[in-house]
Order: structure tokens, then C-alpha cells, then sequence
């Protein structure tokens, strides 16, 4: 689709929703302390400051949501920013955790304009990990030393089943850090590429990350760092879990919060807002896998991302080449690695505005949140047409959504509702002494540097998937199944290996 700026169409004006105001913050340099919903508030005030309009769009909000906040409990977060701006929303909508929830929020608030449902839409959420951390190190309580609410909120609780299923725990494979180097193992081996030659072009584009972040004012590390820097193992960039060492990894320990309001063409012109400042909502679509990562298909790719993001812009009737703004998750490189190698993107178009996990910083389910708002800035600037991807779980959940400085010519053509897409999951057997193939595999290492434990997706001589893992301190059995051995050349994807049962964990054997 190409037209001009702000061309007239046939729709509705009162059915188009836009972006007419948005605010974010950063305790970058600030004392740490500040709770969520303070960091929150003074976003939402940001947001304020934003439009260019007297309209006290937030007090006339009929439409509130939240992402979740995970470094502090609030009863319902949507319902106290009402309260603190005098809002009488008849909808309240918080968020369950999910980094996929800011692009779906911001899908769901468009729909509702689109509807009629809504008029005014605002869209929140932040964290203050950063300040949360700081008060635990220093021995100080955050209610009696920090202030914190406590009516309504409270310190976070958390879910055991959020971790995975059954047979992902049996298997030690519980955290994002030990997951995503899963995907990244297999990727590179259907890929061809040695661990050397994937590991510098990791290196590459997260420097280029860095850079963006460097230039954005609301980052929390805002420093440009070379290839090298990043992709050098070193006592303060140590390896987590292979092969991605801390720079490679999500930064949550951060204080940042966003604010996004939504309204319709008519209502945004009717009050004032200069057409330079409105960016169009197109819409967009989400797409879920398996909860459980041992009925995927397989680990080299993510077909609820390829479906979230193909829906997206066919919806739009456009195709990546029309796209000058793109942003993708980047928990882990693996994440945009696949959406831009699925969408054939240049490489002089860099998928992050915001600088990347690691160097902007990832406030958890939040951070696509500040994704949108570096993308309306950006269209505000000039650019033509962005597309936001948010992910949440391990790959699991999907939203893409897309934002321009045109309106399209049918108004709204996204779809808030995510798609579950049909699984053919392999047959599962239980962890026995014997041979098996290496589907893909996590090494994490020790804090000395030094493989310590190894988490295995594998095919037994059945062909069945089992998955399992070493026991910490087994680093014999680590190093076997490490992509730094002393042979580099020696592939252990698609390898098969001997394996003994001890203890509910395996060991490599002749090790």
C-alpha cells in the first residue's frame, strides 16, 4: 500500500483509532526506591505533557488496561491509576503476565474504537526490579524503609506452574536463560553455521541494538558497546547458559514504566491534536503454540511467530518492503534472529527501536510497551510504517501489530484475538539408560566460568522425545554436551550419546 500522508477515506472517522498521546520513564540515574505504580503515574503524566491538546485525555479514559507487574502485587493496577487521575473507566482490563500482552492491549484497545465501544483508551504498565533489588541488597524493607503500598499491594507472589509443565521441571527446564538457548542450539544447526560464525552475528546485531539504545533517552543502559564487547566472554559478560553470555541475556533489573492513549480520528481532530502527532493503529494479529516446549515440533523455528507476523500484514495488504520501522522481541537473540530471517528484512533495517532487552532494558511484560512508544515517535519524525512483535512464554505467544502516519484505507483490519494453532506433538517417553540423539541442548555455566550443568532435548532409540538433564556440579558430563569443548569442530547437535539414569539425573557416559 503507498499514499499520502493523511490521505481522505471512506471510513467512519469516529471508527479509526489512533495514538494521540504518549509517555514513558526511566530511573536511570535516579535514586532507587520508587515503587511501580509511582514510576507508572509519572509516565502516565509524561503522557500527558505529550499531547497537543488541553483535553485531560486520562480523566476521560473509558478504557483502562495494564501489563503485569511482576516486582510488586497491586489489586488491580488499571482501577488505581483511575482513581489517582479521577477516571471513571467502564473498562478495566489487568493484564495476566506475558511480554505478548502490551501489542495485544494495544490490538484490543484499536478494536473497541473501531467498534464504538470506546472512546479513550489508555494503555499502562512498568517495573521497578531495579529498585526492588536494591532494597532486598540493602537489607531494607520496601514498605517500612521504602514506602510501598500495601492497600492495595503488596511483595509479588509467584506461580510454580508459570514455569512450565511437569516434564519441562523434571528436566530442569524452568527459566527463560535455560529455554531460549534451546531454540538458539537448533536454529543454528539446521542453519549450517558453526558455533563461532552464529555467535559473531549475534555479536553483530546486538551492537547495532546497543547503539539504538544509546540514542534513545529512556534506556536504562544507553551505552553503544562493539561485536567483541558483547560477544567475549569475560568475568563481568560470563556465560549464563550457552552461548549466550549476560550482555545476550534480558536486563529486568531495571526501573521503567510506559503510557500509551488511544482515541478516534474524529475525537483526536475534534480536540485539537495536530496531524503531525496522530499515528494510525492499523491493527494487528496474535498467534499461540504449545505451553508445553516438549510438544513443539521441533526448535529451529516458531510457527506461531511466522503466523503472527504473516497475518499482520496481510491483513494489511503489504509486504516488508513497505516497513521502515520494525521492532521484535529480543529476550534473547534467537527471537528477532527468526521473525527477520522469516520476513526476508534488509539488514540496514535494524528490528529494534527501543535498543534491545539488554542494553534499552526489559521491564518483563512490559517492554513492548516502550516498543510502541519509540515507534510513534519515530512516525512522528517521518517514517512511513512500523510493525511491533511482542512474544511471551518461550516463544509460546505472539501479538504483531502495526502503526503508521497513513490511515489505511480500511480503517482497522487487525484482530485482538490470538489464533491456537493446531499441534502434531512427538511421542514422549521417560529418560532411560542408553543411547540418545541430541535434538538440542542448554549448557549452563558456573560462575567460575566453567560448564556446570547440561539440560538435554533428545530422541531415544524409539524415536521418542525425552528430555532431561545433569546434575549441577556434574561438569564432566557439562563439558561432554558444551559447544566449548576442546574439539570445536565436533558437532554435538545430532549426535548420539550414551546416557546413564542417577538419581533422577543423567551423566554422560565414558565421562
Amino acid at each position: 500500500m503507498s499514499s499520502p500522508r493523511h490521505e481522505a477515506s471512506t471510513v467512519d472517522p469516529t471508527r479509526v483509532p489512533v495514538i494521540v498521546a504518549i509517555g514513558e520513564t526511566s530511573g536511570r540515574g535516579e535514586p532507587m526506591g520508587v515503587e511501580p505504580m509511582e514510576l507508572i503515574t509519572l509516565a502516565a503524566t509524561a503522557a500527558l505533557r505529550d499531547s497537543q491538546s488541553s483535553e485531560p485525555w486520562i480523566r476521560r479514559a473509558d478504557s483502562i488496561a495494564f501489563c503485569h507487574i511482576a516486582s510488586w502485587a497491586y489489586a488491580s493496577p488499571a482501577a488505581a491509576l483511575a482513581r489517582g487521575f479521577g477516571a471513571t473507566p467502564a473498562d478495566l482490563f489487568d493484564a495476566p503476565i506475558g511480554g505478548q500482552w502490551p501489542a495485544r492491549l494495544l490490538d484490543r484497545a484499536a478494536a473497541r474504537i473501531a467498534s464504538g465501544e470506546s472512546t479513550v483508551a489508555v494503555i499502562a504498565g512498568g517495573e521497578a526490579q531495579a529498585s526492588m533489588s536494591a532494597l532486598v541488597k540493602a537489607g531494607r524493607d520496601p514498605v517500612e524503609d521504602g514506602g510501598w503500598s500495601t492497600d492495595p499491594g503488596g511483595p509479588p507472589t509467584f506461580d510454580l506452574d508459570q514455569l512450565g509443565s511437569a516434564a519441562m521441571q523434571d528436566a530442569g527446564l524452568i527459566s527463560p536463560v535455560r529455554i531460549y538457548p534451546l531454540f538458539e542450539s537448533r536454529f543454528r544447526f539446521e542453519s549450517g553455521m558453526d558455533p563461532e560464525a552464529r555467535q559473531a552475528e549475534c555479536s553483530e546485531m546486538y551492537a547495532a541494538f546497543s547503539v539504538v539504545s544509546e540514542k534513545n533517552p529512556y534506556s536504562w543502559n544507553g551505552r553503544a558497546r562493539t561485536a567483541a564487547d558483547i560477544g567475549t566472554p569475560s568475568a563481568k559478560n560470563r556465560i549464563v547458559c550457552e552461548p549466550y553470555p549476560l550482555s545476550m541475556n534480558a536486563m529486568p533489573f531495571v526501573d521503567q514504566a510506559a503510557c500509551i492513549v488511544l482515541t478516534s480520528l474524529a475525537e483526536a481532530r475534534e480536540r485539537g491534536v495536530p496531524e503531525r502527532d496522530i499515528v494510525y493503529v492499523w491493527g494487528g494479529a496474535g498467534s499461540e503454540d504449545s505451553v508445553d516446549i516438549l510438544d513443539r515440533t521441533g526448535f529451529g523455528r516458531s510457527d506461531a511467530m511466522d503466523n503472527a507476523l504473516d497475518r499482520a500484514l496481510n491483513a494489511a495488504e503489504i509486504g516488508v518492503e513497505q516497513l521502515d520501522v520494525l521492532d521484535v522481541y529480543s529476550c534473547f537473540p534467537i527471537v528477532p534472529t527468526l521473525a527477520t530471517r522469516h520476513l526476508g528484512t534488509p539488514k540496514s533495517l535494524v528490528p529494534s527501536v527501543t535498543g534491545g532487552h539488554s542494553s534499552f532494558g526489559g521491564p518483563l511484560s512490559s517492554h513492548s510497551l516502550h516498543s510502541i512508544t519509540a515507534s510513534v515517535r519515530e512516525i512522528r519524525a517521518g517514517k512511513t510504517c512500523a510493525l511491533v512483535h511482542a512474544n511471551g512464554g518461550y516463544l509460546t505467544y505472539h501479538h504483531s501489530v502495526l502503526l503508521s502516519g497513513d490511515q489505511h484505507p480500511l480503517g482497522y483490519i487487525g484482530s485482538p484475538e490470538p489464533v491456537v494453532l493446531a499441534t502434531d506433538p512427538p511421542p514422549r517417553g521417560p529418560i532411560e539408560d542408553g543411547d540418545l540423539t541430541v535434538e538440542t541442548v542448554s549448557v549452563e555455566h558456573s560462575r567460575q566460568q566453567e560448564p556446570n550443568q547440561a539440560f538435554v532435548v533428545g530422541r531415544d532409540i524409539s524415536g521418542r522425545r525425552v528430555a532431561a538433564q545433569t546434575a549441577p556440579g556434574d561438569t564432566a558430563s557439562a563439558h561432554a554436551l558444551s559447544l566449548y569443548r576442546n574439539n570445536p569442530a565436533c558437532e554435538i547437535i545430532g549426535t548420539t550419546i550414551t546416557v546413564e539414569i542417577s538419581e533422577g539425573n543423567i551423566r554422560v557416559r565414558g565421562q
